[in-house]
């Protein structure tokens, strides 16, 4: 799917810039004109072309962008452990050394109030 996106942005982007120079194009070329009943408004297709060309960019940057991210922090988190905490943006701040291992000491008092020894295992 990602190379159609990018065909389908790059495509995109080619129509995009046409109406773009198409437009300059037409300026330059009536800027010139000094009567008053000529037009100088943008022709239909050159409007046209630029909205079909906005619309083929967004679709493809749309359908190319990775998977969205949950919005519940404990979706989020949970995803993280199970990954192995890679990707975790907080694992500097967890690692300190000369701090307290949280999860360890949860594990201990855990073992505590079951009555384990956690120095035998």
């Amino acid at each position: 799917m990602a190379f159609v996106s990018r065909l389908i942005t790059f495509f995109g982007l080619i129509l995009l810039g046409h109406a773009g120079y198409s437009a300059h194009e037409h300026t330059v070329l009536y800027s010139n004109v000094r009567l008053s009943s000529a037009s100088t408004a943008l022709p239909q297709d050159i409007v046209i072309e630029a909205l079909v060309s906005l619309v083929l960019v967004s679709v493809g940057l749309v359908l190319g962008a990775p998977k969205l991210k949950p919005i519940s922090w404990s979706q989020w988190a949970g995803e993280i452990e199970k990954e192995g905490g890679a990707q975790n943006p907080f694992r500097r701040l967890e690692e300190r050394y000369g701090f307290w291992d949280v999860r360890a000491k949860r594990k201990e008092f855990a073992d505590w109030v079951r009555g384990e020894d956690p120095v035998k295992e």
